[in-house]
């Protein structure tokens, strides 16, 4: 039953790619050349056109319009020159897709792990004190809705570094989901199992590790989760601000260059690094949860 509800979907899914592609194609077709409305001009500006390089007695249509966006074709042509090569180093302002990617990977890795440093330890703490939940929610409640590209200009201001603000910004936008998720997965764990640990006289720290920490591990998964996608998707937007190398900054790059083809392939990398990503955390999810 399950099988056959995968194979239905992939077949949907396929279908809908083919739709989607369909429509791009149609909508990027040349258009047929249409009839140029007949022009009267005197045998003196006839001659006058001809002296500037111009025959306006040579054809009678207009040239074929075409759309601005890339065709299928521009696109696969895209495509094959970017994977041809993507580690490609030929100066500041051209990097291959591949080099500009393992940038973004590596500042989002680094902002992430310093994140989850700071959160989870911090999480256990609020789940299991009432004090330290009350004494730090107020400042979590505030500081939680500010954008991450805020926090941008200070962080250049004071770390004086592109490169360290964007670790600073995926840090400040990862710590959140992961500290609140933890929080609230310690807070949630059976009044039971804590019970029975008090009784067979189990330590703090192993009744962190081996009752509070596996009963919780669900929830904090999923505040990981929440966060890579957030990471990801603002380090995108924090290399279009501070430039130099990243993904961000190649979209922006390619952009300027008027190079669609590349922006549209660009666009579709961070969506399928995204994509993998998530489903990443849904295998490291799934292995931890456990049913009732």
């Amino acid at each position: 039953m399950l099988s056959s509800l995968r194979a239905k979907a992939a077949l949907l899914s396929v279908l809908i790619l083919l739709v989607l592609l369909g429509i791009w194609h149609i909508a990027t077709m040349t258009a047929t050349p249409v009839a140029a409305p007949a022009v009267q001009m005197t045998p003196e500006q006839i001659e006058y056109a001809k002296l500037m390089g111009k025959d306006p007695t040579a054809g009678a249509t207009a040239a074929p319009a075409k759309s601005g966006f890339p065709t299928l074709a521009q696109m696969g042509k895209a495509i094959g020159a970017q994977l041809a090569h993507p580690f490609y180093d030929n100066g500041p302002n051209d990097k291959g897709i591949g080099l500009q990617l393992a940038y973004s990977l590596g500042r989002v890795g680094l902002g992430y792990l310093i994140a989850a440093v700071v959160a989870i330890p911090l999480g256990f703490l609020i789940g299991m004190s009432p004090l330290a939940y009350r004494a730090l929610d107020p400042f979590i409640q505030v500081l939680k809705p500010i954008s991450p590209l805020a926090w941008m200009p200070l962080a250049l201001y004071t770390i004086k570094d592109s490169h360290i603000s964007g670790i600073f910004v995926i840090f400040i936008c990862s710590v959140w989901p992961m500290l609140i998720n933890t929080a609230f997965g310690v807070a949630g764990v059976r009044r039971e199992w804590l019970n029975v640990a008090r009784t067979l006289e189990v330590g703090p720290l192993r009744r962190a590790f081996e009752v509070i920490l596996p009963a919780a591990a669900p929830t904090i998964l999923t505040g990981m989760r929440i966060s890579m996608g957030i990471a990801w998707l603002v380090i995108v937007a924090a290399e279009m601000l501070v430039g130099g190398t990243g993904i961000g900054y190649f979209v922006w790059n390619e952009w300027n260059n008027l190079s669609l083809p590349n922006v549209i392939f660009a666009i579709l990398t961070i969506g399928v690094v995204g994509m993998l990503l998530d489903a990443m955390f849904a295998q490291l999810q799934k292995a931890v949860t456990y049913a009732d």
